[in-house]
């Protein structure tokens, strides 16, 4: 028998005319997450929609992605509407988007990315605000819902490793309305109960229930915090802002109690280090006493002391002769200044050093006399005045000017009848 073999395109074009005709798959509302989004330069999308049991590709042509109210994002839960069918190039069936839209998780997606993108670019997950977890704690205050396997957990998982420690509960809401408010109130309430670690969390829930540690203000009073913060929020697939400003992210609430304190075991065998270290040590340091003890016992000073007293006594008879002979220097420096000044020339005639200075007096005196201004008076001339200004050049003056003139002995005021030059 001979059988009549297709194309594929044949077989894909039939394919495609059966999914356009049924009428069910003509129009489809589908919800799921966006994943391998492509933004084709000329403007169609191309992405997947998939949910933890399949995924089926997706394509929306320019014209209907010009009314979208968002930016698409791979992460992003949506809402489509539109038609199924096949590509014939490929032999793949699509879902042809005619609208799109958030649906209410992908709308808290896009807040928590925008809240943690704002927080970070204020430094609020920078480890250097990130404060140390005491090794060894007395007291954890839990800042969580009264009741629930979060706050059993926690507190038996620190009952049971490091039972010395206090533990306090400071009862919270954790979902819902107020949960937020709540919340911060407890961690300003058990900020001044002198804790050395605060635990912040919850058990596991949806993105919904866990919202209230994505709020601002929870991580702001995290951060704000002066106790150590161990954020244990939900399970360890979970993410929450809480988990990015707490000093120290715990997957889960055991883990967050684990993190927080040690075993006994672990006490028990720091204790037992301790206790060889410090054994060694104090054999160290009894042998080097020892040790020095016998250097001491060998030395020589011990065996002779006397030789202690040998070496003081000559270092002072050093120091005597050394005086001694400062004290002759000096004597004999004083001697031969007091037979210098004795056999001095003021000494032996002291009226040769009074002529000496007559003299010197004399010379002074003539000194002054020339250059005296009234010395040159007595030898016939005179200084002439006029407004109190010396006038040593005629031009000075003028026919009428009145004028003083000094002589050797006496004054005389004149008028200027002319002036020759």
């Amino acid at each position: 028998m001979e059988h009549e073999y297709l194309k594929v395109s044949e077989i894909n074009n039939y394919i495609k005319m059966i999914l356009d005709g049924d009428p069910f798959l003509g129009k489809v509302f589908i919800s799921g997450e966006i994943s391998n989004f492509k933004n084709h330069t000329r403007g169609h999308l191309y992405f997947s929609l998939k949910d933890e049991g399949g995924r089926i590709n997706a394509v929306m042509f320019a014209s209907s992605a010009k009314n979208l109210t968002f930016v698409p994002e791979d992460g992003m839960n949506v809402l489509v509407e539109g038609r199924i069918s096949a590509y014939p190039a490929t032999g793949s069936y699509q879902i042809y988007v005619d609208k799109m839209e958030m649906d209410g998780i992908g709308k808290l997606f896009i807040e928590y990315e925008k809240l943690k993108k704002k927080l970070e670019q204020e430094g609020l997950f920078s480890p250097e605000h990130k404060k140390k977890i005491p090794r060894y704690p007395n007291r954890i205050g839990v800042v969580t819902a009264s009741t629930g396997a979060a706050v059993r957990d926690i507190i038996s998982t620190i009952k049971r490793r490091y039972p010395i420690c206090e533990v306090i509960l400071f009862p919270s809401l954790v979902q819902g309305d107020g949960a937020k408010d709540n919340i911060v109130k407890q961690i300003k309430i058990a900020d001044s109960y002198n804790l050395d670690t605060l635990i912040v969390g919850r058990g596991g829930g949806s993105i919904e229930d866990l919202w209230a540690f994505n709020e601002e203000c929870v991580a702001r009073a995290i951060y704000e915090c002066n106790t150590p913060i161990i954020s244990a929020v939900g399970h360890e697939i979970d993410f929450t802002i809480a988990d990015f400003v707490a000093d120290l992210r715990a997957p889960t609430p055991t883990g967050a109690a684990e993190m927080a304190v040690p075993t006994i075991m672990d006490v028990n065998a720091l204790i037992e280090n301790y206790t060889i270290r410090l054994n060694k040590f104090i054999k160290n340091m009894i042998n080097e006493k020892f040790i020095r003890l016998e250097r001491f016992k060998r030395s020589y000073i011990l065996k002779n002391p006397m030789s202690i007293y040998e070496i003081k006594e000559q270092k002072v008879d050093n120091l005597i002769d050394n005086a001694r002979n400062n004290i002759l220097n000096i004597l004999y420096n004083k001697e031969k200044r007091a037979r210098e000044i004795m056999t001095s020339s003021i000494l032996q005639n002291p009226m040769s050093l009074i002529e000496k200075k007559e003299n010197k007096l004399s010379l002074l005196i003539n000194s002054l006399k020339l250059l005296n201004p009234l010395g040159i008076l007595e030898k016939g001339y005179s200084i002439i005045k006029s407004d109190n200004e010396v006038i040593k050049d005629a031009s000075k003056l003028k026919q009428g000017s009145n004028i003083e003139i000094k002589m050797h002995a006496g004054e005389v005021s004149a008028t200027v009848m002319e002036v020759r030059k």
